[in-house]
């Protein structure tokens, strides 16, 4: 019986169905993705803001009011283009695409799914709202600051930031560190709780409960201050209390290469991946390349705030 090898779309579809479970910051975040392919790294594109209306009290005398939506328009540069490209023997490009994806494939579509994700935290340095030091305040808004970084109702103060913004109620989030993420699960506010979250990566990041409104995260990828912090500066990890479309992601999806017969371009709910498969003659060996071509960026620095401890 002769030997069924794995193709480009049968990689492609079990790639991007990994990297669709195991992100964190990019299920949370606002997605636009359209399925027109870009020729070119750097290319700009103009992406739509989330709409927002006005509710109006209705006068039977003038009718209704017809509102032009004000979403706005924000241009971005794709300039984000993550790779990852392995060698593959003869031998495991006929293994069962389960076999495959255990041994090769899961762990290069984690390492771009970890990318994403660091890349989207990259945002909090646009954020200027900041909680978890006590009695200190948020310039724009009224009231203290009441708690400390490492207790988890420093989210109440978090919340009151956003209340305060008009931001809306419903997909809020809170995604810290390792560290604030132990100080917070000692509480007995974590003692009881039941475990929530839509794909695998977000049930394994979820803490477990909401947090007063927000569904809460932990990754990874928030590292606390390699150095001595200055005065005024964040000396703990660097957690945040966000809308959804405080942050965004955007995706396309990248042209097949000319003359590349192996190669195929997957997507699904906001996510792109292209799988090229080639043959490298200077080392005899067959290749496979898995890309994405995305960028990100803050939509409205309002709708976050930054909970971190601050050096004396």
């Amino acid at each position: 019986m002769p030997n069924t090898f794995l193709t480009p779309s049968i990689i492609a579809r079990q790639a991007l169905a990994n990297l669709y479970e195991t992100t964190v910051m990019s299920q949370l975040v606002h997605r636009d993705y359209e399925e027109e392919f870009v020729n070119r790294i750097g290319d700009t594109i103009t992406i739509r803001k989330p709409a927002i209306f006005e509710a109006t009290q209705f006068n039977r005398t003038t009718g209704i009011v017809i509102q032009n939506a004000t979403e706005g328009s924000i241009p971005i540069t794709l300039d984000k283009f993550v790779d990852v490209s392995f060698a593959v023997t003869s031998e495991e490009l006929t293994l069962d695409i389960i076999d495959f994806n255990a041994q090769l494939l899961a762990p290069a579509v984690e390492a771009i799914a970890q990318r994403i994700d660091r890349d989207i935290l990259t945002l909090r340095s646009d954020i200027v709202q900041r909680t978890g030091v006590a009695g200190s305040t948020v310039t724009g808004v009224t009231g203290t600051n009441e708690w400390a970084w490492d207790n988890p109702r420093v989210v109440i103060d978090a919340r009151r930031v956003l209340n305060q913004r008009n931001v809306p109620p419903t997909d809020r989030n809170v995604v810290v560190g390792p560290e604030i993420e132990a100080q917070w699960l000692g509480d007995p506010l974590f003692h009881q709780a039941d475990t929530r979250g839509d794909t695998e990566g977000l049930r394994e990041a979820n803490l477990g409960r909401r947090i007063f409104g927000h569904d809460g995260y932990q990754t990874q990828n928030i590292k606390g201050p390699t150095g001595t912090p200055a005065s005024g500066q964040p000396n703990t990890e660097i957690g945040v209390a966000f809308h959804k479309t405080a942050f965004a992601l955007v995706t396309r999806p990248l042209v097949l290469p000319q003359g590349a017969a192996n190669a195929h371009v997957e997507s699904y709910k906001g996510f792109a991946l292209r799988v090229v498969m080639g043959y490298d003659q200077t080392k005899k060996q067959d290749v496979v390349s898995i890309d994405t071509l995305y960028d990100v960026k803050t939509l409205d620095p309002n709708r976050a705030v930054l909970i971190h401890g601050v050096a004396a």
